[in-house]
């Protein structure tokens, strides 16, 4: 049981590193991951706490440990950033990775081609990953008549 979010933005703030931007980034996009649980939970769902995949390690590090895994190049970043830190020792939120590759929602944000874009599309169309391709059919073929053999 659960839903699935993809929010595409441009941030507010300029960031220095890749490790700082999804700190941002989900920093951004906290008020809805919360809002989504709270509202599931009210509707009498069954759900322990929201999930958020990162395929940043230090990321991970920096929301899970707060300001305690900061290095000389992390000390920059804002507190108001670690606000997660907290969600995530309420139990509210609990962050998890996920391989770059197997992040399907980047397919939103990043030029994909081949088998790793047909593998996201399967994933957020729920189709099959051999789905035809429209501009290989015959004349007069469709994807549905296709599909229906």
């Amino acid at each position: 049981t659960g839903a699935v979010m993809l929010l595409c933005r441009k941030q507010k703030v300029n960031t220095r590193s890749s490790t700082e931007t999804e700190l941002v980034g989900v920093d951004d996009a906290i008020g809805s991951v919360l809002w989504s649980l709270y509202f599931m939970q009210a509707q009498g769902l069954d759900v322990k706490c929201a999930r958020i995949y990162q395929d940043n390690n230090s990321a991970i590090l920096l929301e899970v440990n707060g300001r305690q895994s900061s290095t000389k190049r992390t000390k920059h970043i804002k507190t108001k950033f670690f606000f997660v830190k907290d969600k995530i020792d309420q139990g509210e939120i609990e962050i998890r990775k996920r391989d770059t590759e197997d992040m399907w929602s980047d397919t939103n944000t990043k030029p994909k081609q081949g088998s790793l874009y047909r593998k996201d599309r399967s994933m957020i169309m729920g189709c099959p990953m051999e789905w035809p391709n429209e501009l290989a059919l015959a004349p007069g073929e469709s994807a549905a008549m296709i599909a229906e053999k």
